[in-house]
C-alpha cells in the first residue's frame, strides 16, 4: 500500500444526494454517501446493478447525465467543490486531477482516429493546463513511454494504429496510458474488465495495482465482483440501493465482513481455495428506487431482519474496524 503519510484526502463526499428525474417521478440514486480516498489509496465500489455505484463514480468527475443533478451534501475532489464546478474548471479537472476508464475502453476512443494523435491530444491538454509549451517529438516520445509502462508489446507499432486494429485488452492499456499522459491524482475505473476475457482481465487488474503504486495514483475502482475489489484495492465500500452499507480494509471485509448483505455478495462467490458447497443465492431482487422499502432498504432480503429493520434506518456503527449501517449492531 502506498497511501500518503499525511493522509491528505484527495475525495471527500459528506452526505451527497443524487436524484435523476424521470417520467415516473425522481429517483433517488444516492442518499446519505460519506466516502474519502486519500492520496496514494485504492478503494473499490461494490454492489449489484443499480446500487449506484456507477452514479457515484460519474458525481466525483461531474459527468451526471442531463437528467440527474446533485441534491445535497459535498463532494469534494483535490479540494473544490465539484458540484459548483463550471466550464473551462471542469475541463481542467477532467483528465488532470481525476481521470476516468469507463466500462467498454473502444467508446473512449476516437474510431477515425490514430492512437498517436490521441496521445499527442492528451500530452497537448495536459501542456496548456500546465501552461508549458508543447513540442511534439518529445510529446510521442512520452507516449511511447507510457505505452510501455502500461506493459504494451511493441508500442512503436500499436501507436500507428487505429482503434479497430487493436484488441479489448489493447485498447483499455491505450486508455490506461492516455490517463498517465494527463498524470492525475485520482483515476476512477468504472468495470474496466468486464468486457475482457479473464485471462485480459487478471493482467489489467496487476497493471493497474502496479501503476497504483509506481505513481502514488488514487484509484476508485467500481465493481460487481467482491473478489476483484480485494485484488486491487486497500479498501472496500459495499453499498446497497443508493446507500453505503460497510467499509473497511479489503483483508477484514472478505474474512470478516458484518452486514449481511456484503456477507451475501462473499457467499455467492464461488472460489478454488477450499471446499464451499451449494453457492448461497441473494434472495429476491433489488428495490424499486422509485419506491425505496422504509427503514434499512435492505430487509426484504435479509435473513435476520427485525422489527426496527422494517421503520428506521440504522445509523452507522464502529465494528471491528469497519464501518457498517445494521441495526444488528447499532
Amino acid at each position: 500500500m502506498s497511501v500518503s503519510d499525511d493522509g491528505e484526502d484527495i475525495v471527500s463526499v459528506e452526505d451527497l444526494s443524487v436524484t435523476y428525474r424521470s417520467v415516473y417521478g425522481p429517483i433517488k440514486a444516492l442518499g446519505g454517501i460519506n466516502l474519502k480516498v486519500k492520496r496514494g489509496e485504492s478503494v473499490s465500489i461494490v454492489g449489484e446493478s443499480g446500487s449506484g455505484k456507477s452514479t457515484l463514480g460519474l458525481a466525483t468527475v461531474h459527468l451526471l447525465p442531463q437528467n440527474a443533478s446533485y441534491t445535497g451534501g459535498r463532494l469534494m475532489l483535490d479540494g473544490k467543490d465539484v458540484a459548483t464546478m463550471h466550464g473551462r474548471e471542469l475541463m481542467a479537472m477532467r483528465g488532470n486531477t481525476a481521470f476516468m476508464i469507463f466500462q467498454d475502453p473502444l467508446n473512449t476512443l476516437n474510431p477515425v482516429s490514430r492512437i498517436d494523435a490521441q496521445m499527442l491530444e492528451a500530452v497537448r491538454s495536459r501542456a496548456k493546463h500546465d501552461n508549458t509549451s508543447f513540442n511534439q517529438e518529445e510529446a510521442l516520445k512520452e507516449a511511447v513511454q507510457k505505452l510501455e509502462d502500461v506493459r504494451m508489446p511493441d508500442p512503436a507499432s500499436i501507436i500507428r494504429r487505429y482503434p479497430h486494429q487493436l484488441s479489448g485488452g489493447q485498447i483499455q492499456r491505450v486508455v490506461i496510458a492516455m490517463g498517465l499522459l494527463m498524470r492525475p491524482k485520482l483515476m476512477i475505473a468504472d468495470e474496466p474488465t468486464s468486457a475482457l476475457d479473464v485471462t485480459v482481465q487478471a493482467q489489467v487488474l496487476k497493471l493497474l495495482r502496479e501503476l497504483q503504486r509506481e505513481y502514488n495514483m488514487s484509484i476508485i475502482f467500481i465493481t460487481h465482483d467482491i473478489n476483484v475489489a480485494y485484488g486491487i484495492s486497500d479498501r472496500i465500500v459495499v453499498m446497497y440501493a443508493g446507500e453505503v452499507v460497510e467499509s473497511g480494509p479489503s483483508d477484514k471485509m472478505t474474512k470478516n465482513a458484518q452486514h449481511p448483505y456484503a456477507q451475501a455478495l462473499i457467499k455467492s462467490v464461488p472460489t478454488t481455495t477450499k471446499k464451499q458447497g451449494r453457492l448461497t443465492a441473494i434472495s429476491g431482487s433489488p428495490p424499486n428506487m422509485l419506491n425505496p422499502p422504509s427503514g434499512c432498504r435492505f430487509h426484504p432480503r435479509c435473513p435476520y431482519v427485525m422489527n426496527v429493520c422494517t421503520t428506521t434506518s440504522p445509523k452507522e456503527t464502529i465494528k471491528d474496524g469497519d464501518a457498517v449501517r445494521c441495526w444488528l449492531y447499532g
